[in-house]
């Protein structure tokens, strides 16, 4: 090649990105959802939020329902374990939800529902309606003040929630996370197809997609 010639541009690489993997009715899911696109944005780190269902992941598991309604004492130190974090954050007091766990199917519809953009302005303001002011999400009016504070149309956006299209979009997404393995919620996958579970993970997973964590 003479010097008068330029190589041709090497392709850019992929921006960081990170899939938030969550279902509605988790109660950690609500801690990360809050803060996870500050710590992102810290990193320069695009988040992709992933709504989904665990009750048929729970199944495959055995379980009818939440481990944390299964075994009492596990339920009861969690709610304790929320409300340490939730001051720690700077978080609202924490209200346990009745019932708990919560029909989480209408809100992750919704979510699929909106412009992939207004995903995450959603998510959190379901997850404050559920936790801090304990409504109850599975109800249309729980969900319509949030559609309307993104400037949305709260009766077609449910309305369009309800489509067929709509609901395969969430099963295909819940079958993807049990093709990924993911086994509960929040989930955090990296571009490299790495898991991280828990909201104590959240940092851990967007070093890691920067590579500021140590592979072992």
């Amino acid at each position: 090649m003479s010097a008068s010639q330029s190589a041709a541009p090497s392709p850019a690489s992929p921006a960081p990105a990170v899939e938030f993997w969550f279902d509605f009715a988790s109660t950690y899911s609500h801690l990360s959802a809050q803060r996870i696109e500050t710590e992102a944005r810290a990193r320069d780190v695009e988040i992709v939020w992933r709504p989904f269902l665990l009750g048929p992941i729970f199944v495959a598991q055995g379980w009818k329902t939440s481990p944390f309604a299964i075994y009492p004492n596990k339920g009861a130190n969690m709610l304790r374990d929320m409300q340490r974090l939730a001051a720690l954050h700077g978080l609202p007091p924490l209200i346990a939800p009745e019932p708990f766990p919560q029909n989480s199917l209408l809100a992750a519809r919704t979510a699929l529902a909106i412009d992939p953009a207004l995903i995450s302005g959603f998510g959190r303001g379901v997850y404050m309606a559920q936790f801090a002011e304990g409504r109850d999400i599975s109800r249309p009016e729980t969900l319509t003040p949030i559609l309307d504070a993104l400037g949305l149309d709260a009766e077609a956006t449910l309305e369009a929630a309800r489509a067929d299209g709509v609901k395969t979009a969430l099963r295909d997404q819940t079958e993807r996370a049990m093709d990924l393995r993911i086994y509960g919620a929040p989930t955090f996958v990296t571009s490299d197809r790495e898991l991280f579970w828990g909201n104590d993970r959240l940092e851990h997973a967007l070093d890691w997609e920067i590579g500021a964590a140590p592979r072992p």
